[in-house]
């Protein structure tokens, strides 16, 4: 593990951490997960340290169970553990790079618990409004209990202020409620953009929509820019 720092990127489904995430790994000092073949190429997938949001429920709800949300003070914390993850999620990463970067949504509950692992990783949070989060993900599972979808939202979100009077670097953007203005600016046809967002993860990643999208065009380079300056990739 020495020689390379590690980044988690961490927001609830549907905030835009998958496209975050693919813009941050384009970086040449940055390696990220890709044709993993788990949903959205999350590390949560990818390893038996700890419990997959599934377990808890999964989009919407892994929130609710205490036992997502992992802090310095879990009994998984051990040079064990760090030694594990660190064995299951490296062939997925290019290690000839200096950052090595793991994406998953319930990371949101586990940046200290990540942080004590790897003392001086850097975290990048992504909020977004509840309503883009919380629609999408009901359509996703098939309910219309928006409430504690918006719930589970203010829940994940209260821990993560707490957690983050703890982390030594975390870098937290906010996602626009909506993406119209950039998209806009980009000629992309908005409807189409939102049709795709509403799929599940492992359909999105077959979507020539988002994937044909590119850097210049993403909402979200802005983010990644602000993300990489945060991590001293780039100068202001």
């Amino acid at each position: 593990m020495e020689g390379h720092q590690f980044v988690f990127l961490a927001g609830l489904h549907r905030s835009g951490t998958t496209l975050l995430a693919r813009l941050l790994a384009a970086h040449p000092e940055i390696s990220g997960f890709s044709e993993t073949g788990v949903p959205a190429d999350e590390g949560q997938h990818l390893q038996s340290v700890y419990p997959a949001a599934k377990e808890y429920g999964g989009p919407g709800r892994f929130g609710f169970a205490p036992e997502s949300h992992l802090t310095e003070d879990s009994p998984l914390v051990s040079e064990e553990s760090a030694r594990k993850l660190f064995e299951e999620w490296s062939p997925q990463w290019d290690r000839s790079r200096p950052l090595l970067l793991e994406k998953s949504p319930p990371n949101l509950l586990k940046t200290r618990f990540l942080q004590a692992l790897f003392p001086g990783s850097a975290f990048v949070v992504i909020i977004r409004h509840p309503i883009p989060v919380s629609i999408p993900t009901a359509r996703w599972r098939g309910t219309r209990r928006y409430d504690r979808l918006f719930e589970h939202w203010l829940r994940c979100h209260a821990l993560f202020e707490e957690d983050r009077k703890h982390l030594g670097r975390a870098h937290v953007a906010a996602k626009p409620s909506g993406l119209g203005v950039v998209l806009a600016e980009a000629g992309i046809d908005e409807d189409r953009v939102r049709s795709a967002e509403d799929q599940p993860d492992e359909e999105v990643e077959r979507d020539s929509i988002v994937r044909g999208l590119t850097v210049e065009e993403l909402a979200g380079r802005r983010v990644a820019l602000a993300a990489l300056q945060s991590i001293d990739l780039v100068h202001a």
